[in-house]
């Protein structure tokens, strides 16, 4: 047995004072004159033998009873050898990610793990315990349990060795405790490897939960196919990883009315499509039915009202038709000006400048452009066949340190295409490479070989990007090239135009940086507000001009229709859903690994961190005991004559 609190050992002489009042009775006889003693000489000695064995008998309880309390503040208690010699430590890590819904022998995972924690805890017990987005330090089990009980899945998902760095910063400074560090979860396979050998200082035991089976269905990914009548077609990919389920039955609903329903079927990977009306703001849900993992059954879009891009075209002295039929009036306004009667007063209100065959940028027009480019709009230059290099060079300079050199007359055709930027990722479903090469008569070598987009044979760059700044190294005059006959043209030039206002998409994920633009005169010191339901925040969000570029990452984090407010008014809605990396369901083999303890089963695991640090505290009995004795004192100066 030990104490916790041996200070209070000193009062233990205070059991002399009981002892001091019973031997040394200061209370005085008087005597009185009675007839006849005979009688009463004979219940004298019977009655002082009694009161002998009384008093005895309450000393006795008394000094136990006062015994007890002493021993009961100076907090005795039991504990195994292992804990005397050193103190342990012990925080635990919960996953309460996504993929911990998946069923086990007792239900979710998650669910069941908690209820094991609560129940093979003590409650009293002072541990440090965190999951993916929360942490609770040095508390006890009864100060947290009903907001375990509570609490919600996290789209974020630790991998082991942020869990490890996380877990050491919870545990005390001190060098001679043993830290154990507990590990529950269902080890998913993430992006990274799982670490092959952990090496840390901290005790490190891994408790592997795994679900009954690996099924899940989920709704991967959607898409609109415009077409010329009144409908959109609506394109939905499911998957499955279980191989031999024939279908899937999904529902489309938009609000809470049901639209349409569906079969995604094996025969055709899972994919259907749905036949929705044209209209501004369809606010469309897609579910289906899992019973497995449910965080990825249901399917937020929405078909916001398109904002028409503006682009303004300056020339000089050279045609801007194939601009006009490449910016088209569903999509753009299309504006054309000469260069030499430019109105000024225009660029701040458009999105994309085409700086069109203009030989000489005057020092007024590169500091509007700078300015433009700065707020946020895209300027395109497609130098002229007689173009001034050091004017061109002064607008290249707000944006590189990269320039031009003077012309060079020189054949060269247009071959190799940087097929992963985004102005031609989506325009080739495969690497093209038997195409009629466009070329060109001339072009003005430039400093660098990065940032191309479209390039010669040689390396040299024909289409570079450089910030804002859309440079062409040749000009596009029918002398000088035939690019205007290539079908490369229509979706470069038409992509560019679609990047400088950026419309919200179908959806977007939750936890991941998302930006968009919407065109809206804000004025100063208004801004944008996201809202749901009674949830209202305040995006990250720049004022460009004629358009505001928001920017989402931590918030959203919950799926579903969020409104982009404007004082009172709602401009439009943007659609949010949890991302689908969870959704395989494929676990980390830990068999290899090294420098941990691998236990299957959390409630032994529990029990056998519980026994190397359990301690048995007494003082409650003792407590118990001091009062029992107390009730028999009592007991017996009322009862014992």
């Amino acid at each position: 047995m030990q104490f916790l609190h041996p200070e209070y050992f000193y009062a233990l002489p205070a059991l002399l004072i009981p002892i001091f009042i019973h031997l040394f009775q200061l209370r005085r006889f008087k005597k009185h004159a009675f007839t006849n003693v005979a009688l009463l000489q004979k219940i004298r000695f019977q009655t002082r033998k009694s009161s002998q064995l009384k008093k005895w008998l309450i000393l006795i309880l008394r000094l136990l009873a006062m015994a007890f309390m002493i021993l009961a503040f100076s907090q005795p208690y039991f504990s195994n050898q292992k804990s005397i010699d050193t103190p342990s430590e012990t925080v635990l890590y919960l996953d309460n990610s996504f993929s911990m819904q998946a069923l086990g022998a007792n239900g979710p995972l998650f669910k069941r793990a908690v209820q094991d924690v609560i129940s093979g805890i003590d409650e009293g017990q002072k541990i440090s315990l965190f999951m993916n987005d929360i942490s609770y330090q040095s508390t006890t089990l009864k100060d947290i349990k009903n907001k375990l009980l509570n609490l919600n899945y996290s789209p974020n998902q630790l991998s082991l060795s942020n869990v490890i760095l996380k877990g050491a910063s919870l545990f005390s400074n001190s060098k001679s405790s043993l830290k154990t560090l507990l590990v529950i979860s269902d080890f998913q396979k993430q992006d990274q490897e799982l670490l092959a050998d952990i090496d840390t200082t901290l005790r490190v035991i891994l408790v592997p939960l795994k679900p009954l089976n690996t099924a899940n269905d989920y709704i991967d990914r959607i898409s609109i196919e415009p077409s010329l009548n009144a409908n959109n077609l609506l394109n939905v990919t499911a998957k499955t990883t279980t191989k031999s389920k024939d279908s899937i039955a999904i529902t489309l609903f938009e609000g809470d009315k049901i639209i349409g329903k569906s079969i995604l079927e094996k025969s055709k990977n899972y994919k259907t499509s749905f036949v929705i009306q044209k209209k501004d703001g369809f606010k469309g849900r897609l579910s289906i039915e899992d019973s497995q993992v449910y965080y990825d059954d249901t399917f937020y879009f929405n078909i916001p009202k398109k904002s028409k891009i503006s682009v303004l075209a300056i020339s000089d002295n050279t045609s801007s038709e194939f601009l006009k039929k490449i910016y088209s009036k569903d999509e753009f306004i299309f504006k054309s000006q000469d260069f030499k009667a430019l109105d000024f007063s225009q660029i701040k209100n458009t999105n994309l400048i085409v700086l069109n065959g203009v030989n000489d940028i005057s020092i007024a027009l590169k500091n509007s452009l700078k300015d433009f480019m700065t707020n946020g709009g895209i300027t395109v230059l497609i130098p002229g066949d007689q173009g001034n290099i050091s004017s061109y060079n002064q607008l290249i300079s707000t944006q590189t340190i990269h320039s031009l050199k003077p012309i060079k007359s020189q054949e060269k055709s247009i071959t190799d295409l940087e097929f992963d930027h985004f102005i031609l990722k989506e325009v080739f479903k495969s690497k093209v490479t038997n195409f009629q090469y466009p070329s060109v008569n001339s072009y003005y070598p430039i400093t660098t070989l990065t940032n191309k987009i479209l390039s010669f044979e040689d390396q040299q760059a024909f289409l570079s990007q450089f910030n804002s700044l859309f440079l062409f190294t040749a000009s596009l005059s029918f002398n000088n090239s035939n690019f205007k006959k290539s079908p490369l043209i229509v979706p470069t030039l038409y992509n560019i135009g679609r990047y400088s206002l950026v419309n919200p998409p179908l959806q977007y994920f939750t936890e991941t940086k998302n930006s968009f633009d919407i065109k809206v005169d804000l004025q100063k010191d208004r801004i944008l507000k996201l809202s749901r339901n009674k949830e209202e925040f305040i995006p990250l969000q720049s004022n460009l001009n004629s358009k505001v570029r928001i920017t989402s990452e931590k918030l959203p984090n919950k799926p579903g229709h969020y409104a982009v407010i404007k004082d009172n008014d709602t401009i439009t809605h943007i659609s949010y859903n949890y991302n689908r990396k969870e959704s395989l369901l494929a676990y980390y083999n830990l068999s290899d690994m090294k420098g941990c303890i691998i236990n299957n089963a959390l409630p032994i695991t529990l029990k056998n961190l519980n026994s190397e640090s359990n301690v048995t505290r007494l003082w409650k009995w003792f407590i118990i005991f001091a009062l029992i004795l107390l009730a028999f004192e009592m007991l017996i100066l009322k009862y014992f004559k």
